[in-house]
């Protein structure tokens, strides 16, 4: 969970990390606190003194440290926190970071299909606990750079292994779950998208008995019938009627979606050109009515259906996967500008990528906390601010005496907000990252300034 005080998240998370050398890994949580305190910001404007400066450039050079190691000390934290939830989903995606500062582009692969695209892409999962609400912290991050040689490779998709093909991820992915979480892994549930509709990723989650919801990607042939499963969906019972919030993305507007929700044991055929036997499974279908191109959700999880109430709890869990593209804006556009980074190496670089990672988890946390109004409106804000910071914040805003008893937490992500000059022209109650992390830095800055004033005049 979210830890308003930002030296104990930072100790929390990387304490325990086996850098080889016990001051290497204080230097960690005192960098991490740093940035974490000064949101977006270089090393050089979030540290004080030039001494630590150096230090931390020093840290970001040194190549005994492995920025895998790094992240097994965030991943290790991460599996604390997962112990006390009964159930979590673990949400999964891909993103590609562009970095276009040139002292690296030539240890940067190609990110799109533009030949001269230079990064590194990162696939990352996220654990969020369904029932509590909360956001709990990355368990698993892969990064790699595509060999700028083997550009178009995709051609030649069909005639390499499947261990050698980027879509390997997702089943890596749940390995490397599997050994951090041991026996808790019985209780994820992985949720991802349709690059991961993968026959031989379901065939592995089946085998290993590791639970999923994995929206799907083609038509598959079921042994239920003669048809393809969309086809088939399309003559199944409809069991009940959701109302879908399409999110605003790009020039798509925001809008409600009226669907119709079916649901059935299917059994998966392996294609033609692959080896092995069907797979098992079950199909939740979610489709808006009467209206072309419209939504459209198949769905194959291992998880039983056998009622509306299944298949919508099936559905909750799938809507959820927004949480990880939001966890990718606080990493790159909205919070820590993660492709900011100027650094002389791919290593050096990498090793900074990782701690801003679980920073960006600390931010969307707090976002996420916010956007929860009706939870938001029932906690006090000092589960994220100090008593003398949330006081500040409302004499800020308020121009008033602050009250006794501390305000909602809604209270303080709306003027968090407005302190870095958010107003709600959409009417939707929600603070952009930019905003919210700008007021966030100017809250610290006046604490800090009004700390400073009183030592001054002891």
């Amino acid at each position: 969970m979210f830890s308003a005080n930002v030296e104990k998240w930072a100790k929390d998370t990387f304490q325990h990390s086996e850098l080889g050398d016990s001051r290497r890994s204080r230097r960690l949580v005192k960098l991490a606190s740093s940035l974490a305190n000064h949101l977006g910001q270089s090393l050089v404007q979030s540290l004080k003194s030039p001494a630590d400066i150096e230090a931390a450039y020093r840290f970001t050079r040194n190549q005994a440290i492995d920025p895998q190691v790094i992240g097994e000390a965030g991943f290790a934290a991460t599996v604390e926190q997962a112990r006390h939830y009964d159930c979590l989903l673990a949400l999964e995606d891909t993103t590609s970071l562009e970095f276009t500062h040139r002292t690296m582009r030539g240890e940067m692969g190609h990110t799109t299909s533009n030949r001269r695209s230079r990064g590194m892409h990162a696939h990352s999962v996220l654990l969020f606990a369904p029932d509590e609400q909360h956001v709990v912290g990355l368990i698993e991050q892969e990064r790699w750079t595509r060999d700028l040689q083997a550009y178009g490779q995709n051609q030649r998709h069909a005639s390499r292994p499947y261990e050698k093909k980027e879509s390997y991820k997702w089943e890596r992915a749940s390995r490397a779950m599997e050994t951090r979480l041991g026996p808790d892994m019985e209780r994820i549930i992985s949720v991802c998208d349709r690059e991961a509709d993968i026959i031989e990723y379901l065939t592995y989650k089946v085998s290993n008995h590791q639970r999923f919801v994995v929206r799907s990607m083609q038509s598959r042939c079921i042994k239920e019938s003669t048809e393809k499963l969309y086809q088939y969906s399309g003559s199944l019972k409809r069991a009940d009627v959701r109302t879908v919030q399409v999110r605003q993305k790009g020039g798509r507007k925001a809008r409600k979606a009226t669907c119709d929700v079916r649901y059935a044991p299917v059994t998966v055929k392996i294609p033609a050109n692959k080896t092995g036997e069907p797979v098992p499974l079950y199909y939740v279908g979610c489709q808006e009515s009467g209206i072309d191109n419209g939504l459209s959700w198949h769905i194959l999880t291992s998880e039983p259906v056998r009622s509306k109430e299944d298949a919508k709890r099936i559905l909750d869990y799938y809507e959820k996967r927004w949480l990880i593209e939001e966890f990718h804006k606080a990493w790159k556009s909205g919070g820590t500008q993660v492709e900011d980074l100027r650094m002389l190496s791919r290593e050096n670089l990498e090793r900074m990528v990782v701690v801003l990672a679980f920073i960006a988890v600390r931010l969307h946390q707090l976002r996420y906390l916010g956007l929860n109004k009706e939870e938001a409106e029932k906690q006090s804000c000092e589960t994220v601010l100090s008593p003398l910071a949330w006081k500040l914040l409302w004499s800020k805003q308020s121009k008033s005496k602050p009250p006794k008893k501390a305000p909602s937490l809604y209270w303080a992500y709306i003027n968090l907000g407005k302190l870095a000059g958010w107003y709600d022209s959409k009417r939707n109650g929600r603070v952009g990252w930019e905003r919210l992390w700008e007021g966030w830095f100017m809250l610290q800055t006046i604490l800090e300034g009004y700390l400073l004033a009183q030592s001054l005049d002891l």
